[in-house]
């Protein structure tokens, strides 16, 4: 028999969850089906520089603020040259771009890099579903006939072998070193370049967001970028002034398997300054004798509060990751700096008489407040307290 004609109700996305639980809704960008971990991110805005973060590799994003595409798309917010997230969930159809920085329609921009989103679904109850039973695995599909399997989503769903034990990083890591000088955007000039640098920072590329970057050369630093397998010797042959860690999907201790070694080799050279973001944080974490958990469901989103546990200071962050050091074995000499005010997890930590520290926030925002923005300054400062002696 024909296929019969399609109806404004017929759905034409998808997702199955390992559960056995299906979601029907309507697809845009691109065609087919992905696989990856399901999460919620709770940002009002920044949907592009999220969908772009490295640190969102292997997982479907479900946003929980409704008005997502509203602005458009623009090259100026990727954080990183094409989508890396592996999936959209979005409560409303995207409307048409009101803004005068969109170059590009949401779901044509998604298409033209070969990410698949799905429109129409309560996401309100599917990020209960993720609060109560933690990130679940799920298939999402994109079929503009509306036809699924949905026995083989969920058997595609239940195969996935999760984030635990994968090492990302060497996924999104640069193929070799580049030098970064373009600075933080600021009206009316845009993104302007630091002529005048006053400290060489290597940057290790575990999943380096652009912003980041912006953040460091901003500070008076000039960058050298470094791939995530850089060994210790690679990196103190640069003489650097200071070392930056950055943040990085996948579980810590897989990548640590390479790069603890990278990092105790510069943690060896006295009084060098070092700070971490996110996957960086874990990473020196495990460098100095920590372990790291797989959480829940994450954190994911621009306003969790975080307490300075130095100043007593709560500062409203930007959050993004889904495995956190466990406080309970931070060893002696290393002081608990940053913790959350959701749930009490740990948040930066910071090596007692030395320069080297690390939160597990995101201080460069993009998206997200700019409370932090303080740490790349202690960094400078720090670099600035090294040279004089």
């Amino acid at each position: 028999m024909p296929t019969p004609a399609l109806t404004l109700k017929t759905p034409t996305a998808c997702i199955a969850l390992a559960d056995g639980t299906i979601f029907y809704g309507r697809g845009f960008g691109a065609t087919g089906t992905t696989v990856a971990e399901l999460c919620f991110n709770t940002a009002m805005t920044g949907y592009q520089e999220i969908m772009t973060d490295p640190s969102y590799a292997g997982q479907i994003v479900t946003f929980t603020f409704p008005h997502i595409g509203n602005t458009g798309t623009n090259p100026e917010d990727d954080e990183t040259a094409d989508p890396v997230a592996a999936g959209m969930v979005v409560k409303w159809d995207p409307t048409e771009a009101s803004s005068w920085r969109n170059t590009q329609e949401l779901g044509d921009w998604l298409a033209a890099r070969g990410r698949i989103a799905i429109g129409g679904i309560d996401t309100r109850r599917l990020t209960r579903t993720i609060r109560q039973q933690g990130a679940p695995h799920a298939a999402l599909c994109h079929d503009p006939d509306g036809n699924f399997d949905t026995d083989d989503l969920v058997a595609q769903a239940r195969a996935f072998a999760g984030l635990e034990g994968l090492d990302l990083a060497k996924e999104v890591t640069c193929a070799q070193s580049y030098r970064w000088n373009e600075m933080r955007w600021a009206w009316p000039d845009g993104y302007t370049t630091q002529d005048a640098p006053k400290h060489k920072v290597v940057a290790i590329d575990f999943g380096a967001k652009r912003n980041i970057l912006r953040c460091l050369a901003s500070a008076g630093c000039d960058v050298v970028v470094l791939p995530a397998s850089a060994t210790a010797e690679e990196v103190l042959a640069h003489n650097p002034d200071g070392v930056f860690l950055s943040n990085g999907p996948g579980d810590p201790a897989a990548t640590g398997e390479y790069a603890v070694a990278m990092i105790q080799g510069v943690l060896a050279k006295e009084n060098l300054p070092v700070f971490g973001i996110c996957l960086g944080h874990q990473m020196l974490a495990l460098a100095v004798g920590a372990k790291t958990i797989k959480m829940s469901h994450g954190h994911h989103g621009a306003n969790h509060p975080v307490k300075d546990q130095d100043t007593g200071k709560v500062e409203i962050t930007s959050m993004n990751h889904g495995f956190a050091v466990d406080s309970q074995t931070l060893p002696e000499g290393v002081i608990e700096s940053h913790v959350s005010l959701f749930d009490g997890s740990n948040c930066g930590i910071r090596l007692e008489g030395r320069p080297v520290y690390s939160v597990q926030h995101h201080p460069e925002a993009s998206p997200g407040p700019q409370d932090s923005y303080y740490l790349f300054e202690r960094f400078a400062q720090f670099m600035d307290e090294r040279k004089a002696g």
